[in-house]
């Protein structure tokens, strides 16, 4: 095949050692949970106590009194909009969802834009095969906003009372990709009778069920360890196991191209900055056309620019289409800088400690603009040393996607506190509709568009990303807070009414193993229209209870 045993060794040691060292820095970076168990807020807390007031000013004073309790970011959300808003309530709601938008645009993009850019680089760089690569890094890349914003629930500072916004993020993520993502695909296809691999599909659904029976009995039990949580995560890696001997004995599963498949559509281009139009067609546009379309993008270059400009400034890029010199240069210089402001910002050393930090982060950053300076060329990236520069971007774009799901998280957390939501409710919608929305719309244009294995590769991604979001993202979030209590045992207390959805997605997976046989592996109508009611009715479900909960 091409691929010697000792490659893949050396492949799988050196991707070892990026996760290893960006597990220890977000160790560093996630103040873990002080306490063995893991519950939510009671009636008592400080947040919950807000709705006891009527009016801006009188909450307003009452944040002043108490700690901020629904803030894991860099802003109080609450005190923003009660204390600098009261004149104005519309408008600075307005501004939070706005916010919410681009928070979302920010953790899509930095994992399309960066993180994938740098795991495809990987992939090539250690020569893994496409079914590992697909399986394991192009999961990863998928599962990103998943991932932090499940660690930011568990691992933050506050992480007692945001941990089931994570819970049911995972929990509803998977629900809309196998039930709706899956469904569209079944309802565009079905005059195509295209059919699904037999052995792979029972192979995903298998893992898949496995998987949600393994939550199932961590959230009855209500508590595990920190060996429990590792047997947990290492699911993954037995699922991984199985499809490398299926692809590598089996024959199963063609070969893929990574990269082809993030660049099928344009997620990983910039969302707002997308040019549609080629040369030829503007040739033909008239004057006041082009006139237009130049202020647009002026309008929209400047509107992204702040949140554009800090990420391309400390994020390593090595990629040709991309590679800029003085870009390079300074990306390598400011992210040590940035990273001992989180340090610091978290960490909250003494004044000589931090200025210490600050001096070192700069020290650092000097002498690596330094090197890449002087062995770097304006015409072309670096063809030697390419892993540091790889691991650099694969570390800060880390970096990126943990402070914008940390932001996302303490924005949902407390618009749930401004509207009376449930943030678990949020969490299953909000979040998990958003970092879905690049799986819909991913893998249904594969699938229209590259025939039968376009089809086979989607819908094959429908359930590998779940498992890797359900094992990986969920199990290493347990993993970590297991272990800051180890020997003692995490408890989760959560809402009996999170093992319901975890009953419909079954319910879903069921489905679509009964009609498939039954049309000989074809995907049709009927599975589809099945797939979108079992989701519409556990989503109905879960609200009105939510709504009856709160009269």
């Amino acid at each position: 095949m091409g691929f010697s045993f000792s490659s893949i060794r050396y492949g799988y040691l050196r991707i070892t050692f990026l996760l290893l060292l960006s597990y220890i820095l977000f160790s560093v970076i996630a103040t873990p949970v002080d306490s063995s168990v893991l519950k939510p807020k009671t009636e008592h807390d400080g947040c919950s106590a807000l709705k006891h007031f009527h009016d801006y000013q009188s909450k307003c004073a009452y944040l002043k009194t108490i700690d901020p309790c629904a803030s894991q970011g860099f802003v109080d959300y609450l005190s923003l909009l009660y204390c600098n808003f009261e004149k104005f309530p519309l408008l600075g709601q307005s501004l939070l969802f706005l916010w919410l938008l681009a928070l979302f645009y920010v953790l899509g993009h930095t994992a399309s834009e960066y993180f994938c850019s740098s795991l495809e680089s990987l992939s090539k760089l250690l020569n893994l095969s496409p079914t590992v690569a697909g399986v394991t890094l192009l999961s990863l890349g998928n599962g990103a906003p998943d991932l932090f914003a499940s660690l930011v629930s568990f691992m933050g500072e506050d992480s007692k009372g945001t941990y089931d916004v994570g819970l049911n993020t995972v929990v509803g993520g998977s629900s809309f990709v196998t039930c709706v993502v899956v469904g569209i695909i079944s309802i565009s296809l079905r005059s195509r009778g295209v059919r699904i691999e037999r052995s792979a599909f029972i192979r995903d659904v298998c893992f898949f069920c496995a998987a949600i029976g393994s939550l199932g009995l961590i959230l009855v039990y209500g508590k595990i360890n920190f060996w429990g949580a590792l047997g947990f995560c290492s699911l993954y890696a037995v699922y991984v196991a199985f499809v490398y001997l299926s692809w590598r004995f089996g024959g199963e599963g063609g070969e893929f191209d990574l990269e082809s498949v993030h660049k099928r559509v344009s997620l990983s281009e910039p969302i707002l900055q997308r040019e549609d139009v080629d040369e030829e067609h503007r040739s033909n546009v008239a004057d006041d056309d082009h006139q237009r379309h130049y202020y647009w993008k002026l309008v929209v270059w400047v509107m992204t620019l702040p949140i554009y400009l800090p990420r391309r400034l400390t994020i390593p890029v090595v990629s040709e289409a991309k590679w800029s010199k003085p870009l390079a240069v300074t990306s390598v210089t400011l992210a040590p800088v940035l990273l001992s402001f989180l340090w610091n910002w978290k960490c909250s050393p003494t004044s000589f400690e931090a200025v210490i930090v600050y001096l070192t982060g700069c020290l650092v950053g000097i002498v690596l603009g330094l090197t890449a300076l002087a062995t770097t060329k304006m015409s072309n990236p670096p063809k030697k040393w390419l892993l540091p520069w790889l691991a650099g971007g694969f570390v800060m774009s880390m970096t990126w996607s943990y402070i914008s799901a940390q932001e996302l998280v303490a924005l949902l957390t407390s618009l749930g506190y401004i509207f009376g939501v449930s943030p678990s409710i949020l969490g299953l919608t909000v979040l998990a509709w958003g970092n879905s929305i690049g799986d819909l719309i991913t893998n249904v244009t594969m699938a229209l568009h590259d025939g039968d294995e376009g089809a086979q590769v989607a819908v094959s991604g429908c359930y590998a990303g779940p498992i890797f979001n359900t094992l990986f993202a969920l199990g290493i979030s347990l993993v970590g807070c297991a272990w800051e209590v180890y020997p003692l045992s995490i408890v989760i207390k959560t809402d009996p009414r999170l093992l319901e959805s975890l009953g419909f997605l079954v319910v879903g997976l069921v489905w679509s193993f009964l009609v498939l046989f039954s049309n000989r592996m074809r995907l049709g109508g009927v599975m589809g229209v099945g797939l979108l009611v079992i989701y519409l009715a556990s989503l109905s479900i879960r609200i009105v209870q939510t709504v009856g909960d709160s009269y």
